[in-house]
């Protein structure tokens, strides 16, 4: 299976997305982001990947199974996480970003871009030296002053999550007086904070943050309300991929919830997202092919009605 290229526009065509030498148009095909935990205690695949190597041969499969976006962390944000040191987020995740950066491109010919998952100023500043081109930042920027500069400086593509609390605390009771309307209206408004602090509107993108201080009916209504999200004019990030809410569904382990993460992807997908964040990468790009193969021809009956 190859999949279609990776669609770039110039600065000025609809819902850009700038990430230093790339302008994505994600609303064009949606895009995949295959996680690389390079961490002992992530939720889903905690020590799997810690050792270097082991990072760097699945980032590689990744990208071999058709990940548009390789996004490499150092630092669970699972609900209890605890925060590491800058130095030992560098450890892990620059020799990663390096090997990466130093390949030429997915085996179809599309580039392949490097996100840094990180809420460090000098981790991301580290990143981007060594060939990342998009900041992905759970605190939506807010957690170190100097990030807003990194990014300015770079023309870095940027994430802004929504986050209510911290790792540490965001399940204790969340609540909200509408999840849709609160969240859109937070990232809205860091949108315009960005902006006027400097950062072009087209590095920007937005992610409602899924699981991060939401509980299971939080995360079922922001799902519905993607639309909403879409309205704030910017791509939208959404990661399900095997999170508790498909177990606290479906009754299912972690290992156990492909099934119900490719649900949510096409369901997101549907909806208007336009990346997916997600460990299960081939199996995802499959989804996104068949679920576009389906979307064509029924295109193609309508305009045959007309």
């Amino acid at each position: 299976m190859i999949r279609p290229p990776l669609a770039e526009v110039g600065s000025g065509d609809a819902l850009a997305w700038r990430c230093v030498t790339h302008t994505l148009a994600p609303a064009t095909r949606p895009l995949v982001m295959g996680i690389v935990n390079v961490t002992p205690d992530s939720f889903s695949d905690g020590n799997r990947y810690l050792d270097p190597n082991d990072a760097i041969a699945h980032a590689r499969q990744l990208i071999t199974d058709g990940a548009d976006i390789v996004d490499i962390g150092g630092e669970s944000t699972r609900p209890g996480a605890e925060a590491v040191s800058e130095a030992a987020e560098l450890e892990r995740v620059l020799p990663v970003i390096e090997a990466i950066a130093a390949q030429p491109g997915s085996p179809s010919g599309n580039p392949v871009l490097i996100s840094i998952d990180t809420t460090k100023a000098a981790v991301a500043e580290a990143a981007l030296a060594r060939g990342a081109t998009i900041i992905n930042d759970v605190s939506a920027m807010t957690a170190d002053d100097r990030m807003v500069a990194v990014a300015r400086q770079t023309g870095a593509g940027v994430v802004l999550m929504h986050m209510q609390g911290d790792p540490r605390t965001m399940q204790g009771n969340p609540r909200y007086d509408d999840a849709v309307q609160d969240v859109t209206t937070y990232l809205s408004r860091r949108i315009d904070e960005l902006v006027a602090a400097g950062l072009d509107p087209d590095t920007i993108a937005v992610d409602p943050g899924i699981g991060f201080g939401k509980d299971l009916d939080h995360n079922l209504e922001l799902l519905a309300g993607i639309p909403q999200l879409s309205g704030l004019g910017r791509p939208v990030v959404i990661g399900v991929s095997r999170k508790s809410m498909i177990g606290r569904i479906t009754g299912r382990e972690v290992g156990e919830r492909l099934a119900g993460s490719l649900a949510l992807l096409a369901y997101c997908v549907m909806r208007g997202a336009h990346v997916m964040r997600v460990h299960d990468v081939r199996e995802s790009v499959d989804a996104l092919v068949t679920l576009k193969m389906v979307q064509a021809r029924e295109r193609e009956a309508q305009h045959a009605d007309i």
